[in-house]
């Protein structure tokens, strides 16, 4: 367990030390050969001083705003140094193209924007969404090619759930008898899953913890940070939009730029439901938040002939957070999506439950196939300080991408998608809890009409407009 999976003698700054900056800390101390004192905290908030602290770690409270961080960034960092980036309201493609110009290399757990880059009423949902923040992010790729290292969103997801789909579809090829090389690029993966017939991916969470205290009245309660699932939840719905699909949402619209492989909803995410099943939970409605990995996914196993879409799997997330944070997003909707006055992030109080996060791969030859990590409260605190189960499986897997970056230092911008997920889930694996799979005969249409008709495509259960609750 405490095995060093890489030497580095660079220095390290940590953006951003919220519950996973916290959480991460000494994970990298533990996993990563470097010297301490190379280490530094450099965040907008109190928070967290006294575990950086704990651990002998600088902390510098400056909050970084685009009139001054270059200057501060400038004289923590040089070649060969580390930007790991996980804060929140500083944007993600000036700190990439900084680090670049350094030549340090970067992390990030999501493509963030500018204060207000969420909610600005001036932009258009389009501009708003996580896919418009994605183009700008891999619109620097050419420029920065064979450049320093920057992994763009690598998290639990999104990040983490991208190895769990080549890892599942590995699984499924191998129970259904089908007989195919290893893939090894691109192409191949998406020919893969092309051939497996997979037509919908959900990004499948159900978090079960519990703390022992509620929620009270004008306060939002989560498990991870609060001012990044608010943000997220207020963009667009968002979705890879699969090669099957034959009918738009009435909301659905298509952006004017980039890949093409997603579309986003006239309505935020976090108001949006859709039917998903993971093997614990069962069939349950879990919000359509929009998240880099849904876009991704979806664009990385595109199968094209010539111009035209052969094949895309329809992706997205299915998240139903635990019940506190439920409460606190009815709350906020009911608010007009302003944030409450209060905020409480559940990390000593959980008494008990878990996270179970995995991906349902559907339309195969077997049906449905869920795989992924159930980790309890439990586990993480005997595994890690400073950790729940959900801020656990984001903290691994930043440390996992930070490792593949100072193995892999000249590979410019990547995705997870593009990553080795053997080495990614080699490094996570001992802090996952139970890794499991699943196959079931679950479809979104299973029990609909039990109270009342509805007007659905039976025919073909994969429809998106089958997963939709209005």
């Amino acid at each position: 367990m405490d095995k060093k999976h890489v030497a580095y003698k660079g220095r390290l700054v940590i953006l951003g030390f919220g519950s996973i900056g916290q959480g991460v800390l000494p994970l990298i101390l533990r996993h990563v050969d470097m010297p301490r004192e190379n280490i530094v905290v450099v965040t907008a908030e109190e928070r967290g001083r006294e575990v950086a602290a704990e651990y002998g770690i600088r902390f510098i409270l400056e909050p970084l705003t685009r009139d001054n961080y270059r200057k501060v960034l400038t004289g923590l960092l040089g070649k060969g140094d580390f930007l790991l980036n996980l804060s929140v309201d500083v944007q993600s493609v000036a700190l990439i193209q900084l680090a670049n110009e350094l030549g340090a290399l970067y992390l990030d757990t999501c493509i963030e924007p500018w204060p207000g880059g969420y909610t600005d009423p001036s932009l258009t949902p389009s501009q708003r969404s996580n896919y418009a923040l994605r183009e700008s992010a891999l619109a620097l790729a050419p420029k920065f090619a064979s450049g320093p290292t920057a992994v763009l969103t690598h998290g639990a997801n999104p990040g983490l759930v991208s190895h769990f789909v080549k890892e599942a579809l590995l699984h499924i090829a191998r129970d259904t008898g089908h007989k195919a090389a290893q893939p090894t690029d691109r192409k191949s993966w998406a020919k893969l899953a092309s051939d497996l017939s997979v037509k919908v991916i959900h990004i499948a969470e159900r978090d079960t913890q519990v703390a022992s205290y509620p929620k009270k009245v004008g306060e939002f309660v989560n498990t991870w940070s609060i001012d990044g699932f608010v943000g997220e939840g207020s963009q667009p719905a968002e979705l890879g939009w699969g090669a099957h699909e034959r009918l738009m949402p009435e909301d659905g619209k298509r952006h004017d730029f980039g890949c093409d492989a997603a579309i986003y909803l006239m309505r935020p995410g976090a108001s949006t439901r859709v039917r998903s099943w993971t093997p614990l939970e069962g069939p349950y409605h879990g919000f359509l938040v929009t998240h880099n990995e849904s876009i991704s996914i979806a664009d990385y196993y595109t199968v094209k002939d010539g111009a035209k879409v052969s094949y895309r799997p329809t992706v997205h997330y299915a998240y139903h957070p635990c019940d506190d944070a439920v409460l606190s997003l009815h709350e906020i909707a009911g608010k007009n999506w302003k944030l409450q006055p209060e905020k409480r992030l559940m990390v000593d109080e959980i008494t008990t439950g878990m996270d179970e996060l995995g991906v349902l791969l559907m339309g195969h030859k077997n049906g449905a196939y869920w795989y992924g990590s159930r980790l309890t409260i439990e586990e993480a605190r005997k595994l890690v300080p400073h950790n729940n189960a959900t801020s656990l499986q984001v903290t691994v897997a930043v440390l996992a991408g930070l490792v593949w970056a100072i193995e892999n230092p000249n590979v410019g911008p990547i995705e997870a998608d593009g990553m080795d997920h053997r080495r990614i889930l080699e490094i996570c694996a001992p802090y996952l809890g139970e890794m499991a799979g699943a196959y079931s005969d679950w479809t979104p249409l299973q029990g609909r009409h039990a109270l009342f008709p509805e007007a659905v495509d039976a025919s073909d259960p994969w429809q998106f407009k089958n997963f939709r609750v209005v």
